[in-house]
């Protein structure tokens, strides 16, 4: 509401000024405060529409809708800097002198000091809520400063040499818009897409596992984002083979009921079971993992199992980004765990990181 409130004065002024002046920069300047004024508006539908309790069609809730808010406001954005940039185009080729007054000067002056504040507070108060829509609106603010600032050089350009930017800058202003634009629509979409779950919050998640004595890593690592406050996902913890049912569902529930508290996530937890003493899949366990470790191309193993009844041993492995054909690099670790273990049907599967 500040927004919209800011942003029709801003507009009406600049726009009367810009006329008044014979200003194309002035009067983009006016267009790109009401594309603010619509941004707000679509701010705050979204988020109302976001906040709607989960229903039967929609478990998750409805937070994803910020996300369409913030790619629209980016397209809005996008359209402004498009329209300006073929005016001021325009302007270049068939010039009209622009007229600055002392009135023109103030309301420039004004004009840029608020959207600097409205900026800075707009983006503020996103950042805290985690909203990319208000983000959005925020860092679109703070451009509108600089346009406008970059329209007040034109208007001293003007008074101190007699020589009119006005149409270049106008181009400038309406490629600094579009860039915005594109800028602002990266975020959401990428949400929409499923981009990659920040590295410090995935190692936060793990610190927080790993202080349960009774885990020894943390693997599989999967968050799907559901609107700024809502991540669902799922892992596997590796343990000794020597708890029971009954004690690991304890573990589980502890290690869910804390990172539900502390940073909101839904998390379904799987177990690996490690291993221990001097039976034959310990054994097995420990010849796997010796000639596993001998490969600078594995990032990580985990997952060790052995089937006893069928003879086959399976473990998981996840090779780092210098294995182009994943089959192959499986099939050569199989024949070489098969050479070592040729009484075990060995399985070998290619596993990927999605977190780190």
């Amino acid at each position: 509401m500040i927004g919209i409130i800011a942003n029709v004065l801003l507009a009406i002024f600049k726009a009367t000024v810009g006329l008044l002046a014979h200003s194309v920069a002035i009067v983009m300047d006016a267009v790109n405060n009401l594309t603010d004024v619509f941004s707000s508006v679509v701010t705050i539908i979204g988020t109302r529409l976001s906040q709607k309790p989960a229903d039967l069609e929609h478990p998750f809730g409805h937070g994803r809708i910020e996300y369409f808010s913030a790619i629209v406001i980016s397209v809005i954005v996008l359209s402004a800097g498009i329209t300006s940039l073929i005016e001021s185009a325009i302007k270049i080729f068939h010039p009209t002198e622009p007229t600055y007054t002392t009135v023109t000067l103030v309301v420039i002056i004004v004009a840029i000091i608020v959207k600097l504040f409205l900026g800075r507070y707009v983006k503020a108060r996103g950042e805290e809520l985690k909203s990319d829509a208000l983000i959005a609106s925020g860092s679109d603010a703070l451009f509108d400063a600089v346009i406008t600032l970059s329209t007040l050089v034109s208007a001293g350009v003007m008074l101190i040499w007699d020589v009119s930017l006005d149409g270049i800058l106008g181009v400038i202003i309406s490629l600094v818009i579009i860039k915005a634009g594109i800028d602002m629509l990266t975020s959401p979409v990428n949400e929409l897409l499923g981009a990659r779950i920040s590295s410090d919050f995935v190692k936060k998640i793990k610190q927080e596992i790993l202080k349960h004595p009774e885990v020894h890593g943390v693997y599989d690592i999967i968050l799907h984002n559901y609107g700024p406050d809502v991540l669902i996902g799922s892992l596997h913890i590796s343990v000794d083979e020597t708890l029971n049912a009954y004690e690991i569902h304890g573990l589980t529930r502890h290690i869910t009921e804390e990172l539900y508290d502390q940073y909101h996530v839904i998390m379904t937890i799987g177990i690996y079971a490690v291993a221990t003493g001097e039976h034959k899949r310990a054994q097995l366990q420990k010849k796997v993992m010796k000639v596993l470790s001998r490969h600078e191309d594995i990032l990580q193993t985990h997952g060790f199992y052995y089937f006893e009844d069928e003879h086959r041993l399976s473990i998981d492995v996840i090779p780092n980004s210098s294995v182009k054909d994943e089959a192959a690099f499986g099939k050569q670790l199989m024949e070489e765990l098969q050479a070592q273990m040729p009484d075990e049907n060995v399985t070998v599967i290619i596993d990927h990181n999605y977190s780190e």
